[in-house]
């Protein structure tokens, strides 16, 4: 599995866009920072082509521990979702956008 760090997308954006390595890092740091901003706050945020990450509420709910058998109460909490778009699925998928309207 391949991980693409900061650092590797930071070099992209430079060698691909022109920007100076620093302004490069600076441009990733802030989008990232929007993003991340945009979900504490509750928004979704919709990157075209690619998906939308969105934070859903999850009530409070029992669970087991799975070696005692044990009910334990699980909090309520914020998720992070993500919904890749049709683009990415047939991209993923080796197809044309569209080609597979049967979802």
């Amino acid at each position: 599995m391949l991980t693409i760090t900061r650092a590797h997308i930071a070099e992209m954006i430079y060698t691909q866009i022109g920007l100076s390595r620093n302004e490069s890092a600076d441009l990733l740091e802030d989008v990232l920072e929007r993003v991340a901003t945009r979900l504490e706050q509750g928004e979704s945020v919709k990157i075209s082509g690619f998906g939308t990450f969105s934070i859903r509420q999850k009530g409070r709910r029992i669970g087991r521990n799975p070696k005692t058998g044990e009910e334990v109460p699980i909090l309520p909490r914020r998720v992070l979702v993500f919904r890749p778009s049709h683009v990415l699925k047939a991209h993923v998928n080796g197809t044309t956008p569209g080609a597979d309207d049967d979802e």
